[in-house]
């Protein structure tokens, strides 16, 4: 079962991308996150065409998040992430998939920081953490995929300081991140490879996909029932590469 998290950054602008993405890559479920689309414009025909059934939350400009599956039926069991019934932000869809819970997450950016804009993301990190310790306490195999806006650690982003006080790289996000691993979550992409920089984010400036000048900000997380299942994972970096493309590449994981 191949696994993957993609940060489309605009699914009707990109959408050859994905399709040609799709067919090369060939997942079996898909997490997409920045949709930056209305629910009625979500392009559900072309997937359908391509192989894959679609569940999503829609939201006009911003956010939204979806989740594509082939040839297996989406069961969604919510959308939205609980703890704040003031929160319409379209960032969180979660649904069972072929037997297995996915977690489809778009993580608030959190700038400028300081400000209310990043401690919102504090308490959305806060939000995720509390579920997510209910979905491990289920004891369901579960998967929370997306764009955490978190860069785990100095090792997850090229050498610079021009990013310190950016809030992608505050030691709260940091530290909400890491409870999440201490709470029996495994992060896959560093679980398979521990000292590779494994970028999935290239800003548009400066050169910097050119430069290699990357961050890794999407991230796979595996429950305690699904760590041993772990074959492999990636990122699909030449994705990034294409011709008008998102600015994050592709990351997945293969379960046995």
């Amino acid at each position: 079962m191949k696994i993957a998290t993609f940060n489309v950054n605009n699914v009707n602008k990109r959408l050859p991308n994905l399709l040609a993405w799709l067919k090369s890559s060939k997942p079996d479920v898909v997490c997409l996150q920045e949709l930056k689309a209305a629910q009625a414009d979500f392009p559900e025909e072309p997937l359908r065409k391509a192989g894959y059934s679609a569940a999503w939350v829609g939201q006009k400009t911003w956010n939204g998040v979806a989740i594509l599956a082939r040839k297996s039926e989406i069961v969604v069991t919510r959308r939205s992430l609980p703890g704040d019934a003031k929160d319409k932000q379209s960032r969180y869809i979660e649904a069972a998939v072929n037997g297995v819970v996915i977690a489809c997450v778009y993580a608030p950016n959190g700038n400028p920081q300081p400000g209310p804009k990043f401690e919102f993301k504090l308490a959305w990190l806060k939000r995720l953490n509390a579920h997510a310790a209910k979905l491990i306490k289920s004891g369901a195999p579960a998967v929370i995929a997306g764009d955490f806006n978190v860069v785990p650690t100095p090792a997850d982003i090229y050498p610079t300081k021009s990013w310190d006080k950016d809030a992608l790289v505050q030691p709260e996000g940091r530290a909400a991140f890491a409870t999440l691993l201490k709470k029996g979550w495994t992060d896959a992409l560093r679980e398979c490879h521990p000292d590779e920089p494994m970028y999935t984010f290239w800003s548009y400036w400066r050169n910097r996909y050119e430069r290699d000048a990357g961050l890794r900000i999407d991230l796979l997380l595996l429950s305690p029932a699904l760590r041993p299942r772990l074959e492999t994972a990636g990122v699909d970096r030449a994705v990034r590469g294409k011709p008008d493309p998102s600015d994050h590449a592709p990351a997945w994981i293969v379960l046995k």
